[in-house]
């Protein structure tokens, strides 16, 4: 792909014998006098050019379903994409048309990014990928041979309160360690906590060595664990490091859910994908105090309204 459009030769209308060179990928303005030629460049040979590639591009049958252009007047074009043009007079007080809905690209791009966008956290950053059971199993054996690991459940993230309660759960439900606050300790010897602190619990579901045989054991473990929190499990290898694993689209160190990209999030004709403070359309209303009522010191009857004086009369009683 050329990094600019090089025109050689213009001579299209009132262009004298014209070479040019116009950088792709940024803001170019023509600018001049009225009859320098501005509007043939942009749309006779610019447009004209890259439409009329484009539909030479396409079969015979579809060519028949689209305006065909003259060939301008210029020895040669090179780096012209498909063009799209607009013009002055084509412009609409309709706050829901935009370039985008005017040339039909906008219903694409929803689709584009809604399938291929890659959601990130507006808060860390740290891109959102959710990862179903066998994915997870397949990453955690690529661990090397021989690697120990503790498959973890957290079921409680920075809250405050004792977890007695949940302790005691637990116990019940058979098992037998959890890790306090980074520390792994027995169930039956759990620390006492203080329930004005914030504090971590993460269930001990299973401990095991990564060897060729673990498979099984490994997916058996994982279901247990994904159940008790909710979607998410940590691996955290001894002496080495903890990821964090979620089969929902959730950012593992925030805690930040996101919704699964869908076209309607991309769409601001949509509740899911407007803009909350304008409702998709770009522009808020609101009214100007002063504009309404500039002299407050006059009574409503002495008009001290403006938009009163205007149109009907009203009386005040």
């Amino acid at each position: 792909m050329h990094e600019s459009i090089r025109i050689q030769g213009a001579k299209h209308h009132n262009l004298k014998d014209l070479n040019l060179e116009i950088p792709r990928n940024e803001l170019v303005v023509i600018c001049g006098p009225s009859g320098s030629g501005k509007s043939t460049l942009a749309f006779d040979i610019i447009y004209a050019e890259g439409q009329r590639r484009y539909v030479e591009s396409l079969s015979a049958y579809a060519r028949q379903f689209l305006p065909q252009l003259d060939k301008p007047k210029v020895d040669k074009v090179e780096g012209l994409s498909p063009a799209i043009s607009l013009e002055q007079h084509t412009a609409t007080r309709n706050p829901r048309s935009t370039v985008g809905t005017v040339t039909e690209v906008y219903d694409y791009l929803r689709v584009f990014f809604a399938r291929l966008g890659r959601p990130f956290c507006p808060q860390c950053g740290r891109a959102i990928v959710a990862q179903s059971s066998d994915e997870i199993i397949a990453s955690i054996l690529d661990l090397p041979l021989g690697t120990k690991f503790m498959l973890l459940a957290p079921v409680v993230e920075n809250r405050k309160g004792t977890q007695l309660d949940l302790f005691k759960k637990l116990k019940s439900q058979g098992f037998v360690r959890v890790r306090v606050d980074g520390e792994v300790v027995p169930l039956d010897q759990a620390p006492e906590l203080d329930k004005n602190k914030k504090h971590s619990v993460d269930v001990v579901v299973d401990r095991l060595v990564q060897k060729d045989n673990v498979r099984k054991r490994l997916a058996d473990s994982l279901e247990l664990a994904l159940q008790l929190s909710s979607g998410r499990v940590m691996v955290s290898e001894i002496g080495g490091k903890e990821t964090l694993y979620s089969t929902e689209a959730v950012c593992t160190q925030c805690g930040l859910s996101l919704p699964v990209p869908s076209p309607q999030l991309f769409s601001f004709n949509s509740p899911q994908g407007a803009c909350q403070a304008c409702s998709g359309l770009g522009s808020v209303e609101y009214f100007e105090p002063m504009l309404v009522a500039p002299n407050r010191g006059l009574s409503l009857r002495q008009g001290a309204l403006i938009p009163w004086k205007k149109g009907n009369l009203l009386t005040i009683p």
